[in-house]
């Protein structure tokens, strides 16, 4: 058994992903839109990470927790991060053609400060925003999502930042190198779900750690 790629060049960069998941494996909830982005009781999932100093930093806030494992989960998801990719359900509500106005949830200056790759079936011309993030809309797949973001990063990683349906498409190809989850104790008992569809997709326990009483982190690498 060997771990990392079904196939592929030996790439310096590794690919990864972080996902905030609920117990019964949700990252979302049911109904998501405009008014409520991840879905029914899904905020909910990221209280570890809004209790921290490095998400309150990162989206102009203030305060929180700076010396904790919770803490150093949330620092790990932009840690050595060359590039980003994402679906377009990521990025916005809609779908079909683009409302030219949106401009993504994060305001003006978003947290990424990198390339953005974002998958969609609509053309979009590259959107240049403040601390060095510019959205690429990519329409030729996931394969070309990577390679570009992968050019981009350099010997850096590439992040998968979601939503489940992105993450689960780079995992049934065998591009995904590293799988990391931040478990909150709650059940949504509905949503968008992370585990299905995987195929022959296995993996092996990293690292494993309890932060605060809102939740457990557990860092996988992907084994084909």
């Amino acid at each position: 058994m060997t771990s990392g790629r079904a196939c592929g060049p030996n790439y310096m960069s590794k690919v990864i992903s972080h996902l905030t998941i609920s117990l019964d494996g949700f990252v979302a909830g049911p109904n998501q839109s405009l008014e409520n982005p991840l879905g029914e009781g899904a905020m909910r999932l990221h209280e570890w990470l809004f209790a921290t100093s490095e998400w309150q930093d990162a989206h102009g806030g203030s305060g929180g927790s700076g010396d904790s494992i919770d803490s150093e989960a949330a620092a790990s998801m932009q840690r050595g991060v060359g590039a980003v990719v994402m679906g377009r359900n990521m990025f916005a509500a809609g779908r079909g053609d683009w409302d030219l106005s949106w401009r993504g949830w994060w305001g003006e200056n978003p947290p990424f400060h990198a390339p953005v790759f974002v998958l969609t079936h609509y053309p979009r011309e590259p959107l240049a925003m403040e601390g060095g993030t510019t959205f690429y809309f990519v329409t030729d797949g996931v394969d070309d999502a990577l390679s570009r973001a992968r050019a981009a990063a350099g010997d850096a990683s590439v992040h998968v930042a979601g939503g489940a349906s992105t993450v689960r498409q780079y995992l049934r190809a065998g591009l995904l190198d590293e799988l990391h989850l931040h478990v909150s104790p709650l059940l949504l008992h509905d949503g968008e779900r992370l585990f299905e569809d995987l195929g022959d997709c296995r993996f092996e326990v990293m690292s494993a750690a309890a932060g605060g009483p809102l939740a457990a982190h557990v860092s996988l690498r992907v084994v084909r």
